[in-house]
C-alpha cells in the first residue's frame, strides 16, 4: 500500500492524506503540483511520470482499508532538486 508521505521532497509543502495536491512516481516519490509543474512533469529520482496520489478513506473504508487502520507515513522526505541540473538532464535525454 501507499505511504502517502506528509510533505513535497523539494520544497517541503504538507501533503496531508487528503490532499488533492500530491503528486507521486511510481517509486511514491511524492511532490506538490507546483514543484511537478517546475520539474516538467518527470521526476528528478527516476525519471518516470508523475500522477495524482489517490486518497484513501479517512475511516468506514472496505475491509477497514482506511487512514484508521492504516495511517499515511510521518516520515518527511526532503531533497531539494537541483532546477538547472534537472533542466540539463531533461534537454540531454530529449537528444538521446
Amino acid at each position: 500500500m501507499l505511504e502517502l508521505r506528509p510533505n513535497c521532497e523539494h520544497c517541503r509543502t504538507p501533503l496531508p492524506p487528503e490532499s488533492s495536491d500530491a503528486r507521486i512516481c511510481s517509486f511514491e516519490c511524492t511532490f506538490c503540483a507546483d514543484c511537478v509543474a517546475l520539474l516538467q512533469q518527470v521526476c528528478p529520482n527516476c525519471g518516470g511520470g508523475f500522477s495524482p496520489r489517490p486518497l484513501r478513506p479517512a475511516s468506514h473504508g472496505r475491509h477497514d482499508n482506511d487512514l484508521q487502520h492504516y495511517p499515511a507515513s510521518q516520515h518527511e522526505v526532503y531533497r531539494p532538486v537541483d532546477l538547472a541540473e534537472h533542466a540539463r538532464w531533461l534537454a540531454e535525454r530529449q537528444r538521446d
